[in-house]
């Protein structure tokens, strides 16, 4: 097996500000990653994988522990690094380098040294983990009286209680202003002074809150698929957010009027999902299914699906413990709910504002963390300053799960830090959307070629 190592000399600092210095670590050792579950060795050839030892809390670097796994793809003609944030929570950054590095061009795959990471309590990365059976006992979010209110923020809080028996110290410390550190002492692991950063999805506040800490330290940020972390209220997260599905939701219809490969073409496709929906023996669930199918947009496969009548129910999970992937989100938002009373007018809200789609996939973001302590790292407003290259923005128009509305919101908080990109198509993620998003955050990545402001794309019909 081949080996590599890439000397760490240098001292891991928290912020110019505060907080206490980490000694340096003595190497980091690069090895040829290794065969997992059903990958293929051809596929994963020439990724490397690595284990930097990092504090649980960087508030308190000289304390416990933890090992974040990470993994690369060196390129032929690398002048640089760029480190890809990975969305969620719960995407893996290393599988993103093992299994996936198709999405990235192949001219930024000659160009960059590509790096990716398991973000802290996710995949390799310490994750989080609880009792199997009281994770699938989760209620619906969508509780009927003061007493499931009630019932849910007490479940809450007892699965809190088990996943942090079962996780360790790291259970409480999985926030993006951790991460943001982590970021950073992979930066200083790799000896860049500076790194071009791609995040996605939930990877976007990272990459914000990376710029505005470590503003000298970007060389170029795109933050693709963009959630706005200044939302301060419940109604001011899902609103957006629900609108975005609903509109998602209005695009599919559309196409499925004027499109006769469709399965309910010439029929009421809003009257078919109506009725499926009512049938279902978990609304939510049932809207959940929808939702994601929007993502792509499969829009083929929902139609089929509406047709059939029946929303497919995933399988429980297996074995003593599972993965619980959300708990980032716990304590990254503050979006408190005190009564019955305030959750049961959100809900009627949404309804009343999204007649096809009224349960987001996003009330989760309500529901799961009732009854929790506050979160460790609150909404806020940006204030990135003094970066040497504008922050570029990309979202499509119709993004069913980080609303364009949001993109737009950012943009206007970082100024003239800060250019949106515009696919004027459908789905979640734009880079591989078309030739032109591509070819455009390509050239800014490599180049630093910043697109004008109010640049768009066209949109291209998709294929599934």
């Amino acid at each position: 097996m081949r080996l590599r190592s890439l000397a760490w000399g240098v001292v891991l600092t928290v912020t110019a500000s505060s907080l206490a210095v980490l000694p340096a670590s003595a190497a980091v050792q690069w090895t040829d990653c290794k065969l997992e579950g059903n990958e293929k060795p051809e596929v994963i050839k020439g990724s490397e994988c690595a284990t930097l030892q990092l504090p649980v809390d960087w508030r308190s670097p000289n304390g416990p522990t933890f090992g974040l796994e990470i993994a690369r793809r060196t390129g032929k003609h690398s002048t640089g690094v760029l480190i890809f944030g990975p969305g969620g929570p719960g995407d893996s950054g290393v599988d993103r380098i093992k299994t996936g590095i198709a999405r990235f061009s192949p001219e930024l795959q000659d160009r960059f040294d590509i790096v990716s990471f398991d973000p802290r309590g996710i995949a390799r990365s310490n994750p989080v983990k609880c009792t199997t059976s009281l994770y699938a006992a989760m209620p619906s979010p969508l509780v009927r009286n003061q007493a499931e209110f009630g019932a849910l923020a007490d479940y809450n809080r007892r699965l809190a209680d088990d996943c942090r028996r079962h996780t360790g110290p790291l259970y409480d410390h999985v926030d993006t202003w951790q991460t943001v550190r982590d970021v950073d002492a992979i930066r200083r692991a790799l000896g860049a002074a500076q790194i071009t950063f791609h995040g996605g999805s939930y990877g976007t506040p990272l990459g914000a809150q990376y710029a505005e800490t470590y503003p000298h330290r970007v060389r170029a940020m795109v933050l693709e698929s963009v959630l706005d972390h200044s939302l301060a209220t419940p109604r001011q997260f899902l609103d957006p957010q629900a609108a975005s599905i609903q509109d998602s939701f209005d695009e599919f219809v559309n196409w499925c009027d004027r499109t006769t490969t469709c399965a309910l073409h010439g029929q009421d496709v809003r009257a078919r999902w109506a009725d499926v929906l009512a049938r279902s023996g978990n609304k939510f669930n049932a809207s959940f299914v929808v939702f994601r199918m929007l993502y792509g947009p499969q829009w083929n496969a929902l139609a089929t699906t509406l047709q059939r009548g029946v929303i497919p129910t995933p399988p429980p999970p297996t074995g003593e413990l599972v993965s619980y992937t959300f708990a980032p989100f716990c304590q990254d938002w503050s979006l408190r709910i005190g009564t019955y009373r305030e959750y049961d007018a959100l809900l009627k809200h949404l309804a009343r504002a999204n007649p096809d789609m009224p349960y987001p996939g996003q009330l989760m973001a309500i529901s799961a963390c009732l009854g929790l302590p506050k979160a460790n790292n609150p909404q806020h407003r940006l204030d990135v300053k003094h970066l040497r290259t504008p922050i570029l923005l990309a979202n499509a128009r119709h993004d069913p799960a980080t609303a364009y509305a949001m993109a737009q919101n950012v943009q206007r908080q970082l100024g003239r830090d800060g250019v949106l990109l515009t696919y004027e198509g459908w789905g979640h993620g734009s880079y591989s959307k078309s030739e032109c998003m591509q070819q455009t955050i390509d050239r800014y990545l490599i180049d630093r070629k910043v697109p004008k402001r109010g640049t768009t794309c066209a949109a291209v019909p998709p294929t599934g």
